[in-house]
């Protein structure tokens, strides 16, 4: 299977801690590298999990809180000093743009690429980047500010070609990719050799969700559903509930209640109030209600 991977760069809040780093991940598909968030400290993670500066294709930022984006004119520095001339391209609610723009004309005005700003709408669920490996989607939340989360959908892949009929039946190399797009097999003798005993079925493409931050919201599954990995903050437990109810952001159960209705295969609990020490009470008030649910931490690597 083609490794879709989900690596963990910082999963705490807006409070610094010596145990956490701001919000940061990196999606990796077939090879593409795709960041989602970029608080204080990214790089440096980025260093310690040896990810390739360069292989970072686009960035996608939720929303305009510093524990989310603090880290990017940073890492944009750092891009041109290592010499990439690979174009970024950055996701973002507009106003990000008035931000980033000024920052690049007095931080940045002799790097070797360019960046690109992509204006998102976060109260709407569009597609907003779309390549032969995957689509990503923003997802509307409900936070103080404007704020999305975001959609990875792998595509569907071809068949997988049945060696052992090729080699049986004969077939030449040069017909395999028709097979694969579902063309039959014609014997000399004319019998129709059906697509379906040439090739096995491909994986079921999968998704990752990554919800960041938000009040909890009843209706959030229905955009949710059959996630193999939903990623949603936990900010508080059930003992800070008001807290929760007060800057709109949600208990771990709340993250477990989304997770259920929408079907998800597995919840990863992130962005931790700097308040808990120990985010065991966060797991065990979650898997209350989803079994299948597990802490983020910085360096994890998680097969999708």
């Amino acid at each position: 299977m083609t490794p879709f991977k989900l690596h963990i760069l910082g999963c705490g809040s807006a409070l610094p801690t010596t145990r956490h780093y701001a919000s940061s991940q990196i999606v990796e598909l077939r090879g593409k590298l795709f960041m989602v968030d970029c608080g204080e400290g990214t790089q440096i993670q980025l260093r310690r999990a040896r990810i390739g500066f360069n292989k970072i294709r686009a960035v996608f930022i939720s929303h305009l809180h510093g524990d989310h984006c603090f880290g990017l004119i940073g890492m944009i520095s750092t891009f041109g000093l290592q010499g990439r001339t690979a174009p970024l391209h950055v996701y973002a609610p507009k106003e990000l743009e008035k931000i980033l723009t000024p920052q690049l004309q007095l931080f940045c005005t002799h790097l070797s690429y360019d960046v690109h700003f992509h204006e998102v709408n976060a109260s709407e669920q569009n597609i907003v980047y779309e390549d032969d490996s995957l689509s990503v989607e923003t997802i509307p939340l409900e936070h103080r500010i404007p704020c999305c989360g975001y959609l990875f959908r792998e595509k569907p892949t071809l068949p997988h070609i049945r060696r052992d009929m090729i080699d049986y039946l004969g077939i030449p190399i040069s017909r395999i990719n028709n097979i694969k797009h579902g063309a039959d097999w014609v014997k000399e003798d004319g019998t129709v050799v059906p697509n379906n005993l040439l090739v096995s079925p491909p994986q079921p493409p999968r998704a990752y969700a990554y919800c960041s931050d938000t009040r909890y919201i009843p209706t959030l599954h229905e955009r949710l559903k059959d996630v193999d990995l939903l990623y949603h903050e936990s900010t508080y437990g059930d003992d800070n509930l008001q807290m929760a109810e007060k800057y709109n952001h949600s208990t771990a159960r709340q993250a477990a209640f989304v997770a259920r209705d929408a079907g998800v295969k597995r919840l990863l609990l992130g962005h931790y109030s700097s308040r808990y020490d120990d985010e065991e009470i966060l797991l065990r008030q979650a898997k209350e209600v989803f079994p299948n649910t597990m802490l983020a931490n910085e360096k994890m690597v998680i097969d999708i």
